[in-house]
């Protein structure tokens, strides 16, 4: 099997991880049954993974192990959850991929994993607080293409939202051209496309996190 990642590559993604402080839990959710990219979703992240011990790789079948899915409300394939690992303890921080991290996406990956391992979002006070004393489940859905620059700043931002208050925010990174129907229901047009709540909220583009927080008031309110 060819190997997707140059040697290049991985030499930067070894220096990117160097900042790596905790470690990391990548769990993989693939299926049998017609998933055009989960052969290759997998080589990659077992690719990324093989780089630095901090990060490990669970293999998980959508139907096989449905009992995980529900567990990490992973409902399509190929899927990626980023979680925080404590010995055998494994933390969902609401981080999820929806599609292969392709093009500018496969920054995202490498980003969110350096993100998880420091366990702080890096947000404002102000941002913070909002979210840690959220009551209500918030759903972030953030439309991307591999080919969108700007895609890879406005999912990590909704990745960082959800570490404050994984118990009630899940943010999703969803690759629009591979799951059509969803971007359709959205009605998706423009990336990146964050869809608040299936749609209480919606918002064009990438955004600095206080305008999102002011769309994220407004929905959930």
């Amino acid at each position: 099997m060819e190997q997707l990642l140059s040697e290049q590559l991985i030499s930067q993604i070894r220096q990117s991880f160097e900042e790596m402080k905790e470690p990391v839990q990548i769990l993989f959710f693939g299926s049998q049954d017609n998933c055009e990219y989960c052969a290759d979703t997998r080589q990659l992240l077992e690719e990324v993974a093989a780089i630095d011990e901090k990060v490990s790789l669970n293999i998980y079948d959508l139907k096989d192990n449905a009992d995980m899915a529900v567990k990490f409300n992973v409902d399509r394939v190929p899927a990626i959850v980023i979680a925080a690992k404590d010995g055998d303890q494994i933390t969902n921080l609401g981080i999820q991929y929806s599609g292969i991290p392709s093009g500018h996406e496969f920054g995202t990956l490498i980003n969110d994993i350096v993100l998880v391992s420091g366990r702080d979002s890096g947000l404002s006070l102000e941002v913070r607080e909002f979210l840690r004393h959220l009551t209500q489940p918030l759903h972030l859905q953030v439309f991307v293409t591999p080919t969108c620059p700007h895609c890879p700043r406005a999912v990590l931002l909704a990745h960082q939202m959800a570490m404050e208050n994984p118990t009630m925010i899940r943010a999703e990174g969803v690759e629009a051209t591979e799951f059509p129907e969803l971007a359709n229901q959205f009605n998706v047009r423009g990336v990146p496309q964050t869809v608040i709540n299936a749609g209480m909220g919606t918002v064009v583009g990438s955004m600095p996190e206080k305008n999102l927080l002011a769309e994220i008031m407004r929905a959930v309110n």
